[in-house]
């Protein structure tokens, strides 16, 4: 049997004359004791505790330490973010502003392209003269003056060759009578527009 002593003295009398209380012994047995193979697992699944808890420890400061660099990488991120953000605002901004200018030319060049195209028409058809045009957006009025109904005929087929026309109708044709020296015809026309 194996005894630990833990205080040096077994009795002492204490100065006053009071007995002092016999030591603590911790008697664990012989080598092979049950007691001693116990003390010997509680010892083993102790120190195999403590060093679980130093791996639990070490890898809690790990995360940490990754959670810390994770954040500060977030923080970056979001600040790339929020500046292409601002820049695609402003891409769009500029795009919208050039889609603008793009309309407005086109509505700019809009009437020019429809007066050149009519005016073109009407001097490649012999014996045609406009007196008025109106652009009623979807449909443009014509008036003229023509030598003859073959001529006014000849116009209408101009008018679509174009392209720039889908329908062509006409609204009356009739002789002028004020003309005495010549035979004319006047004539009112209705040409809707392609969209």
């Amino acid at each position: 049997m194996i005894r630990i002593n833990l205080i040096a003295s077994a009795k002492a009398k204490s100065k006053r004359g009071g007995a002092v209380s016999s030591p603590v012994t911790l008697e664990v047995g012989e080598p092979g004791s049950p007691k001693l193979k116990l003390l010997i697992v509680l010892v083993v699944a102790g120190g195999l505790n403590l060093l679980y808890w130093r791996q639990l420890d070490k890898e809690k400061q790990n995360l940490a330490h990754q959670m810390q660099q994770a954040e500060q990488k977030n923080r970056e991120l979001a600040d790339v973010k929020a500046k292409y953000l601002e820049r695609q605002r402003q891409a769009e901004s500029y795009k919208r502003r050039v889609d603008v200018i793009d309309q407005l030319r086109a509505a700019q060049a809009g009437p020019v392209k429809l007066m050149n195209t009519i005016g073109d028409t009407v001097n490649d058809t012999e014996a045609v003269w406009l007196n008025e045009m109106k652009d009623n957006g979807a449909n443009v009025d014509i008036e003229g003056t023509a030598l003859s109904t073959d001529a006014v005929a000849t116009l209408i087929q101009n008018l679509q060759k174009t392209g720039y026309f889908t329908n062509i109708e006409i609204k009356e044709t009739y002789q002028d009578d004020q003309v005495k020296d010549m035979q004319a015809f006047d004539f009112d026309l209705t040409c809707q527009k392609k969209s």
